[in-house]
């Protein structure tokens, strides 16, 4: 299974952007997507996670209001729009594929991509 995340970038505070996560590979299934995010020196932090199925979302409340998740089924793809973009969410943002467990865990993940970089300047 493979995941690749796009769309990072450099930004002004207030500014917008969306990143894009496909995942290929045999068989892949997975209940839920997520988006998490991590900083020099932190762990890797829950952003947003989507049902696959049902499209229920949840995000940490931090970004309520502000981020967006959402699923393209059959172009196997999450997506995470980010609007109004502050210098404190700057980070490197993973799409995660859940295996089990509490969807704000990072080790309820069990596949990753290699993350895209978010720079927002204030």
């Amino acid at each position: 299974v493979q995941l690749v995340e796009s769309g990072g970038g450099l930004v002004q505070t207030g500014d917008s952007l969306r990143l894009s996560c496909v995942a290929s590979g045999h068989n892949f299934r997975t209940n839920y997507m997520g988006w998490f995010r991590q900083t020099p020196g932190q762990e890797r932090g829950f952003v947003a996670a989507i049902g696959t199925i049902d499209g229920m979302t949840y995000y940490t409340d931090s970004v309520k209001g502000r981020f967006t998740i959402s699923r393209d089924a059959a172009k196997n793809s999450v997506y995470l729009q980010m609007n109004s973009l502050k210098a404190e969410d700057t980070a490197v943002y993973y799409c995660a594929a859940h295996y089990g467990g509490s969807l704000q865990a990072s080790g309820a993940y069990l596949y990753w991509g290699q993350g895209t970089q978010v720079n927002v300047s204030s």
